[in-house]
């Protein structure tokens, strides 16, 4: 059998496709087959998980078991009490399974038994939901439903991170027949791109030239007795930038596109990422679905508790700390150590470098022109690369190995 792991090889696809076909044929007559799009998506899932990885499969089950109990169980909750306390134990036990994968490593050389592939994003999701029943913004929530939007084949394993209202009107509300022949030549484009980014570029980039720039940083850096940084180097950092963003890019391209022939107009990941005017600018383009839930069920809800209790007074410092905050977590979420740390600390303090300047350079009338964009798209670019440098564990190497 040939590798069925999410997007792995041109043969998934063909297969995938094909799976999809009576699916796509009924959505362009205006119906939706719940129950044959039900069973490929689960054999498509279940095939993730055979061999090898069938302990990742059991984890899975009992993880959606888990998150179904937190959420009816604070859905009742909520609608008889709405106590804080327990809006926080349900958040904290959501993110339990999560934690707990992630600091495994730190004390045992073994994985964890709870870990499976895609296990952060389905947490996401997850606390998306109980969030926004403390909210109110979502009414209520049925055991399916619920399961479908956790367990959407196409974005399983590695996002992008739906909203749960959005998927469910999506999913309720089939395309007329010209909207949805649109989506589908929208999702072969995303398609075939997805093909040229990962399979070419990203492999280019990560398979062919990565490996190289990295025996010549090691050369390097023998040759100069271990001090100073090497043009290896910083090509390193430029060609590891290059494979970072063609991979995951493809990668969630492909995503977009299968949900597009699903009829499900899932969110796009990236926008021209390397285009971007400044740190916040970039942080609008890269891994939208992430940064864009970070941003919303972080960073606003660590800024509205200081707010509410006075913590801070002035509200440049609020913010500042707010956003510490959320990529000291978004570090930690990446990894237990510390290049993904510093790496988080890293755009914090990009980021209110950033805001001080803007304040600055408001005041002060700076000019503003092409080349000063030019400028701050180049310096903005470097300033990325540097943390991707940090981010890919490389200087740990380096370093100390």
């Amino acid at each position: 059998m040939p590798n069925m792991q999410p997007y792995a090889n041109p043969m998934y696809f063909m297969v995938l496709v094909i799976m999809l076909l009576p699916l796509m044929i009924a959505l362009a007559r205006g119906v939706r087959l719940k129950v044959y799009e039900t069973i490929v998506s689960a054999a498509f899932i279940f095939l993730m998980f055979t061999g090898a990885k069938w302990q990742e499969g059991i984890a899975l089950i009992a993880y959606c078991i888990w998150q179904v109990v937190i959420v009816l169980v604070y859905q009742r909750e909520r609608q008889q009490h709405n106590r804080t306390g327990a809006f926080y134990a349900a958040v904290i036990l959501a993110i339990a399974p999560l934690a707990i994968v992630k600091l495994t490593p730190v004390f045992s050389y073994h994985p964890s038994l709870l870990g499976f592939l895609g296990i952060s994003y389905l947490t996401f999701k997850s606390v998306q939901v109980v969030m926004e029943l403390r909210d109110g913004t979502i009414k209520a929530i049925r055991v399916w439903p619920f399961l479908r939007f956790l367990l959407f084949m196409p974005t399983i394993s590695s996002g992008p991170i739906d909203r749960y209202r959005r998927f469910e009107k999506d999913y309720e509300n089939v395309p007329d027949h010209n909207d949805y022949v649109d989506m589908v030549a929208s999702g072969i484009h995303y398609m075939f791109l997805g093909f040229l980014y990962k399979f070419i570029l990203g492999y280019f980039f990560g398979t062919v030239l990565l490996p190289q720039v990295a025996q010549a940083a090691m050369s390097q850096k023998m040759a100069m007795g271990g001090t100073g940084i090497s043009w290896a180097l910083v090509g390193y950092m430029y060609c590891y930038s290059m494979y970072l963003f063609f991979d995951f890019a493809g990668y969630s391209l492909f995503a977009v596109s299968i949900s597009y022939l699903m009829g499900i107009r899932t969110p796009q990941n990236f926008n021209k990422p390397f285009l971007a005017g400044n740190i916040k600018d970039f942080w609008n383009r890269w891994h939208m679905s992430l940064s864009f839930w970070f941003r919303d069920f972080v960073f606003m809800r660590v800024t509205f508790y200081i707010m509410k209790h006075r913590l801070i007074k002035k509200r440049v410092h609020i913010s500042q700390v707010a956003y510490l905050i959320n990529f000291l977590i978004m570090g930690f979420w990446h990894g237990v150590t510390w290049y993904y740390i510093v790496y988080g600390l890293f755009h914090a303090c990009a980021i209110i470098i950033n805001d001080m300047w803007l304040r600055k350079k408001k005041k002060s009338h700076l000019p503003s022109n092409r080349w000063t964009k030019a400028l701050a798209i180049g310096i903005t670019f470097n300033v990325v690369c540097l943390s991707f440098l940090i981010f890919s564990g490389f200087l740990d190497t380096l370093w100390f190995h």
